[in-house]
């Protein structure tokens, strides 16, 4: 079962601090407006979610 970030684009400040403590760089601010996780990059470590001060990355499966 593969975990991954999911960013609620609805919460997400665009302020970058997930992009960068990612260790893979499957981060990125989309269009200045909010961040967006690469799928293949990501290894759900929940770096991005401990750090998000918006509370707007949580780590999810994908079964």
């Amino acid at each position: 079962m593969k975990r991954f970030a999911v960013v609620n684009e609805d919460r997400c400040v665009s302020c970058g601090a997930c992009t960068h403590v990612c260790p893979r760089q499957a981060i990125s601010i989309y269009k200045g407006c909010f961040a967006r996780v690469d799928r293949e990059r990501c290894i759900g470590c929940g770096l991005c979610a401990r750090t998000c001060p918006a509370g707007s990355i949580r780590v999810a499966t994908d079964g």
